[in-house]
């Protein structure tokens, strides 16, 4: 197994996410993954209450920032990620495929001129792309099925999952956002199962099944043997109709029209107007209704 880093999580209630600071305990460099940018859906209000919750912590442990990384565009929170490099300096970095979702969600809000390129980002990471954190190595692993773009960042014995498994009583991600795919879902799962029984994962919600407190960390082998679809589904026809069966059930989550705005620009808010304020673009009839 590769050296453990220094792992910490802050859950914001708000949304159910987990947001990481990941240290190399040899040299002090870390990353920030997955930052919340606070927002209010109903003043329409924005703040930076997690995101500065982050610096202090990394100021508080003398920390030198290295990366602002996400695992994919977010459908249910905004990154934090254009904040903290303006505050920092600190370059950003996705998964390649983003500009993937940026081309499907370019036309979604009708955006003629939106770049689909991904140049809001510092840096694009291939599948297999590595890289150094202080003396951590750390593999990009393309993770795709939740979204086309979401990736694993394998850094020493732990890897960063964020959507694509959940807790073990809590199951997968669902695979019904546009571009996602419940036979995708199924293979990146089982590419992540197939690093080292011992690998930490981490992942990216929890909503406390039973009120139990907010969990974040597990293991390969606890996922294989205990996760309440992967333990349960052992082929993909069984998981895909699982998958697919439960999807069919489930709600828009309420800031996917308003994240993905956000999100797949990086984390930066809409350009301001002619009188100084910005305007969310919310597309009407788009997604699946609550009426079926």
């Amino acid at each position: 197994m590769s050296a453990a880093p220094d792992v910490t999580g802050f859950y914001e209630k708000q949304t159910g996410s987990i947001q990481y600071v990941v240290a190399c305990p040899e040299t002090g460099h870390c990353a920030i993954i997955d930052p919340v940018l606070d927002f209010d859906e109903k003043s329409g209000a924005t703040a930076t209450i997690e995101a500065d919750r982050i610096l202090r912590f990394i100021a508080d442990r003398g920390y030198d920032l290295q990366w602002i990384l996400d695992t994919h565009p977010h459908a249910d929170h905004f990154s934090a990620a254009d904040y903290l490099k303006h505050r920092t300096n600190a370059p950003t970095g996705i998964g390649e495929k983003v500009v993937e979702v940026q081309k499907l969600w370019k036309g979604f809000y009708n955006w003629p001129e939106f770049p689909t390129d991904g140049s809001q980002w510092d840096k694009l990471f291939a599948d297999g792309e590595t890289f150094m954190l202080g003396n951590l190595p750390v593999q990009v692993i393309h993770s795709p099925g939740h979204t086309l773009a979401s990736v694993t960042y394998v850094i020493g014995d732990a890897a960063f999952i964020h959507d694509t498994m959940f807790m073990p009583d809590s199951g997968t991600a669902r695979a019904d956002f546009p571009g996602g795919s419940a036979h995708a879902l199924w293979a990146s799962i089982q590419r992540i199962l197939g690093l080292p029984d011992r690998t930490r994962l981490f992942t990216g919600h929890d909503y406390c099944p039973s009120g139990r407190p907010p969990a974040w960390e597990s293991t390969v082998a606890e996922q294989r043997t205990t996760n309440v679809h992967v333990a349960r589904y052992l082929t993909e026809p069984e998981f895909v109709a699982a998958r697919e069966a439960r999807d069919s059930t489930l709600p828009m989550p309420r800031l996917i029209l308003q994240s993905l705005q956000i999100n797949t620009n990086a984390g930066r808010l809409p350009q301001p107007e002619a009188n100084g304020r910005s305007y969310l673009k919310i597309p009407l009839n788009l997604l699946q209704s609550p009426w079926g």
